[in-house]
């Protein structure tokens, strides 16, 4: 397994957020994650997106931050801001999530971030209970979906 930063609109990245697109389609019966994206929150110093590829160099795995300081939307000054972490289904139980949350949070910690928060729903236990084992806590509701019922929102300090 080979986890390397590329662009967020890098062909294998635009793949990957497709099939997690339609996973919280099918999850909450809506359009997916609506959070405005932009290719240039993943470049550094702002941010990485990492994809794990396989020994086949396919595409299995993502996971990314950008640089969040305080806002409107309740976000804190030193916040990396965690998004579109995915593991295709076949590649799931291997703790590839876990590989990816790890280098994403050393990368946001040499970046001179302070804090990974992160915003999740209801209905994806499996990344409630990635992020609580891994030292998450919940912390007030930030971002774009801070005001929805399903939206959970957690916090780690680098």
């Amino acid at each position: 397994m080979e986890i390397r930063p590329v662009p967020y609109d890098h062909p294998d990245a635009v793949k990957l957020d497709a099939e997690v697109q339609a996973e919280y389609g099918i999850r909450y019966g809506d359009g997916g994650d609506a959070t405005p994206m932009d290719p240039a929150d993943f470049r550094p110093p702002n941010g990485v997106y990492l994809i794990a590829y396989d020994d086949a160099g396919v595409p299995v795995a993502s996971g990314g931050w950008r640089v969040q300081n305080a806002n409107e939307e309740g976000n804190r000054d030193g916040d990396a801001e965690l998004k579109r972490m995915y593991v295709i289904d076949q590649m799931r139980g291997r703790g590839l999530a876990r590989r990816i949350l790890a280098a994403l949070e050393s990368d946001a910690r040499t970046a001179g971030r302070t804090r990974m928060v992160l915003e999740t729903g209801t209905k994806q236990p499996e990344a409630i209970a990635l992020y609580s084992s891994s030292g998450y806590t919940p912390c007030e509701k930030f971002g774009y979906y801070r005001f929805h019922e399903d939206s959970l929102c957690y916090a780690k300090t680098l």
